[in-house]
């Protein structure tokens, strides 16, 4: 408030606990999720069980199978901690108390979480497909991946700015970026309230990666899936792009 004293109808600091932590697990269940589907592209590759795939299904097919198994599995977990978290802060603030029983979470938080996860999910998925389809092995597709996982996790390290200056531009631009923004997002939400605006460009900016990725991924798949023993560089992936 204006004389210094916390002011109860905001939560305090307890309200920015729980978007912190979806946020942190947000960003660990695209990072693991993306790790398995490179491993398993990449053993696939590598034991040429790949040939004997692709002669019963389309690479598109392939890539759709992969890219929905995986993410129906991580869904369910999101949805769990999302039913799970009201429950469980209840249960603490009638046993615990203190600031825990500050905590509030609004409905729109909840649907907003689902709604980055799918669409986070969905584009790492996809990227991560690219990555194994082009790379020679899953060692090889794991160290690529890092270029998106890096950015992806970078709001977390700047927690303590946010929290100082949550309407930054910079800010506001990790929020439309697509690879930073589920985690960006998050994280604001704990903080202030983030303008309608920012939440419909991230989401339709998300939308449109997807579907770009999407489309790159796919003659990626077609063009190098069978590909052994060397990883193409930018200009013939960009070049068969062109061709595709």
């Amino acid at each position: 408030t204006a004389t210094g004293a916390v002011a109860p109808e905001q939560g305090g600091f307890g309200n920015f606990i729980i978007p912190a932590i979806f946020a942190l697990l947000l960003a660990l269940a695209f990072i693991f999720s993306s790790t398995y589907l490179l491993q398993g592209l990449g053993e696939e590759k590598e034991n040429r069980l790949i040939e004997i795939l692709l002669s019963s299904v389309s690479a598109r097919q392939l890539l759709t199978g992969k890219v929905l198994g995986i993410g129906a599995a991580g869904l369910v977990q999101v949805v769990v901690w999302v039913i799970s978290a009201p429950l469980l802060l209840n249960l603490a603030s009638s046993s615990i108390g203190g600031f825990i029983s500050t905590i509030q979470l609004s409905v729109s938080f909840l649907i907003l979480a689902v709604v980055y996860f799918i669409l986070g999910y969905l584009l790492f998925a996809v990227l991560s497909a690219g990555i194994g389809a082009i790379s020679s092995g899953s060692r090889e597709g794991q160290q690529l991946i890092a270029i998106f996982t890096v950015p992806l996790v970078s709001p977390l390290w700047f927690m303590s700015l946010i929290m100082m200056f949550p309407n930054n531009p910079f800010w506001v631009f990790l929020t439309i970026f697509p690879i930073t923004a589920p985690v960006e997002v998050m994280i604001r939400l704990g903080v202030s309230d983030v303008p309608a605006w920012e939440l419909a460009a991230s989401i339709v900016v998300l939308v449109l990666s997807v579907i770009g990725a999407l489309l790159l991924t796919i003659r990626v798949f077609r063009s190098y899936l069978l590909m052994y023993g060397k990883r193409p560089s930018l200009g013939e992936v960009i070049r068969s792009l062109r061709k595709a």
